[in-house]
């Protein structure tokens, strides 16, 4: 007598689920390509985004280091057909402490931003806090 025993790994990646993973592979995507230009205008643009905001070349090309890394590798979660829930909740942990970490740098001047950096500060936090929670939504309608 044979069985036929499909392996575990095609069920999570069946049309269905990801069909379910559409909107949490959308929200992943939009977050990797806002985050890695981003990362390049710091990046790329560290003296007049400096003094834009207020604050020093050296900071800002290694926080467009990182952000540039960072959005890379969210863009290769994004790609998955299913994107995995352990690497996913990372990304929205990571997401909601930096938005957490980015009003608390607001909020006490850390690193001495000017008005406008403050603002943007702001502005970029609940942007990546707003990524967070579309992430999350669409990784809980993917259940389990």
């Amino acid at each position: 007598m044979t069985t036929s025993q499909t392996p575990a790994h095609a069920a999570t990646h069946s049309p269905t689920r990801a069909a379910a993973a559409r909107p949490l592979r959308t929200f992943l995507a939009l977050d990797a390509a806002v985050t890695a230009a981003n990362g390049l205008i710091y990046l790329l643009a560290a003296g007049p985004v400096g003094d834009l905001l207020g604050l020093g070349t050296g900071f800002l090309r290694g926080i467009g280091v990182f952000l540039t890394l960072y959005g890379g590798l969210v863009a290769l979660l994004a790609s998955r057909p299913v994107p995995g829930r352990a690497a996913t909740k990372a990304v929205i942990e990571a997401n909601a402490l930096w938005a957490v970490a980015s009003v608390a740098t607001a909020v006490f001047g850390w690193f001495g931003p000017n008005t406008v950096g403050t603002v943007w500060t702001v502005l970029q936090a609940a942007v990546v806090g707003a990524f967070a929670a579309l992430q999350s939504s669409g990784l809980r309608r993917l259940g389990n």
